[in-house]
């Protein structure tokens, strides 16, 4: 089904497949409509951007990320895992993460490294934790629904941006604040 769910993202369809928290809606993020499309089936406004998963630090070249020391030292702590790093692509800021998920990880290997990738809910739902949660709202509108079992429902990755000397914490998750800075060795943000 791997191989399968893959040739259909490549296609520029949709997959919805799960991850180490939630099940996820993916799309090829080289496929411009297959992204459009990720936003309208999810309802999702197009002003808030939607994060890439990638299946290693070795995928990270193909968008053209090179990881700071510090960026690096976090990937090495906490990828694959909860951290969503904030890096410079060859289209701008993204957010990127390596999730904790051998078969998540399969699909993205088996599509190219890296999918766009979200929630399996409408927004402002309750995100999908089986394939036959995400099925009654996606099921007509993805090529394909991965059944990985049920995911945990856990906490969320914390998202970090590192610019300079400096980590700032954007949302704190899995991850607490003071763990993330102290793995980093960097300083706190300065309050003004």
């Amino acid at each position: 089904m791997i191989e399968e769910a893959a040739a259909a993202l490549l296609a520029g369809r949709l997959v919805v497949a799960p991850t180490d928290t939630v099940y996820g809606v993916c799309a090829h993020p080289d496929n411009v409509d297959a992204v459009e499309q990720l936003y309208v089936v999810k309802g999702r406004p197009e002003t808030k951007p939607i994060p890439l998963l990638v299946a290693d630090c070795a995928a990270l070249s193909t968008i053209g990320v090179v990881l700071s020391p510090f960026e690096q030292r976090l990937a090495e702590a906490f990828w694959p895992g909860p951290l969503t790093l904030i890096v410079q692509t060859l289209t701008g800021s993204e957010g990127v993460r390596v999730p904790d998920h051998d078969g998540m990880r399969d699909l993205l290997r088996a599509a190219g490294g890296v999918l766009r990738v979200t929630s399996a809910n409408l927004s402002g739902e309750s995100p999908a934790l089986t394939a036959d949660e995400a099925r009654p709202t996606l099921g007509d509108r993805v090529a394909i629904i991965l059944d990985g079992g049920p995911v945990s429902g856990g906490v969320p990755s914390s998202v970090v941006r590192i610019t300079g000397q400096t980590l700032e914490v954007l949302r704190e998750g899995a991850l607490d604040a003071d763990t993330l800075h102290q793995i980093s060795g960097l300083c706190l943000p300065s309050v003004a």
